[in-house]
């Protein structure tokens, strides 16, 4: 039985049950709550509106059926891009979304995704559980907007897009047309790139009809499915500027303020589990992706080292200027880049040293076999 079935059952036993016990996070004197949550993604891409349907299961399952969420792909309620927007003015109560595509309206949300050259996925996690990210996000940031976030969710390393031509160095990235939000569409910029930022569900389209001429998404359990090596056979490594990127949960602040403190609970486990399981996922779902994109005459390549320094120089550069004149931005990147810089000099002296070692003669040929 797949876990989403298997939830579903649960989760309509709980309800059918409710009058003779109560759920870990609910009684039967608990409010019933029927709210909806917009997100950025397509139907189609089931880790990321997957990830959003199973926080709704989740919560469900906690609370015996009484609080419920309904999760809508991007378009049916709110654009992709305009997740932050309904749920600060409560068009709807909750979103599930990346906060870098908000940069625009404060570049500290950035820092909530993704930034080049930061943290990886577990690294995006301990600073956001154990290392203040989380509550500090909040109090400096989200506070502004009316939101509480969570995380809700990872990609662990993206890969670094798709190209319809060979990027061999600098010199082959001035004046490409690519999709590439965040700050690694900043940083590309300075690099010559013309950058673009669209939504999922327009990729596609615009790199078939050469609008553009490369974009990034994710990886390849989402790539394959949104068919980009259908135009580009070109598939770069690393994502120099998404080592990870962390989404997120939003909450309307005065709906969430509202809530009995065991709903408040149910959804800070709930988001805890989606969380954890989009990163297992992606682990689990990309080697077999990368398998069959390779069967399809997709060509994997490295961007340079050449490429790799500049980017990064730009990207310090920035981050510094950003300290010197925003003080929002200052409040968390501070904290964040020390956090940051003692947990590569930890990965550097223990788990590197394995990897140097254990990877350096693997057969790739040996990749998806699961």
């Amino acid at each position: 039985m797949k876990r989403r079935d298997f939830i579903k059952g649960a989760g309509a036993g709980a309800v059918a049950g409710a009058a003779t016990f109560a759920a870990p996070y609910a009684t039967a004197d608990s409010p019933r709550l029927r709210w909806r949550m917009t997100t950025s993604w397509p139907a189609a891409l089931v880790t990321l509106f997957g990830g959003a349907e199973d926080f709704c299961e989740r919560l469900s399952l906690l609370t015996g059926g009484r609080f419920t969420v309904r999760a809508y792909p991007a378009g049916e309620l709110a654009g992709g891009l305009q997740v932050l927007d309904a749920v600060q003015d409560g068009s709807v109560q909750m979103g599930h979304t990346a906060s870098y595509y908000y940069a625009g309206k404060e570049k500290t949300l950035a820092i909530d995704t993704a930034l080049p050259f930061g943290m990886t996925a577990r690294m995006q996690n301990a600073w956001m559980y154990h290392g203040g990210g989380q509550d500090l996000l909040n109090q400096e940031v989200f506070s502004n907007f009316g939101v509480v976030s969570f995380p809700g969710g990872n990609t662990n390393t993206q890969m670094g897009g798709w190209f319809r031509k060979e990027v061999n160095g600098l010199d082959d990235l001035k004046g490409l047309k690519m999709r590439i939000p965040g700050f690694g569409g900043e940083v590309m910029s300075q690099l010559g790139v013309n950058v673009q930022t669209l939504a999922a569900g327009e990729i596609y389209s615009a790199l078939e009809r050469g609008v553009i001429d490369a974009t990034e998404f994710v990886g390849p359990a989402d790539d394959i499915r949104l068919g980009f090596h259908e135009v580009a056979k070109n598939y770069y490594a690393p994502s120099w500027w998404e080592p990870s990127a962390m989404f997120s949960i939003y909450v309307n602040k005065k709906e969430y303020d509202k809530l009995p403190p065991e709903y408040k609970e149910a959804i800070r486990i709930a988001c805890t589990d989606s969380n954890v399981r989009m990163i297992a996922q992606y682990d689990h779902m990309n080697p077999i992706a990368v398998k069959e994109l390779l069967a399809k005459g997709v060509k994997l390549r490295r961007f340079s080292e050449e490429i790799m320094a500049a980017a990064e120089k730009i990207a310090f550069e920035m981050y510094e200027d950003l300290a010197s004149e925003n003080k929002t931005w200052a409040a968390v990147y501070r904290p964040w880049k020390k956090f940051r810089d003692s947990q590569y000099a930890w990965f550097n002296a223990n788990e590197q040293v394995y990897q140097d070692y254990a990877l350096r003669q693997v057969d790739l040929s040996k990749i998806g076999d699961i």
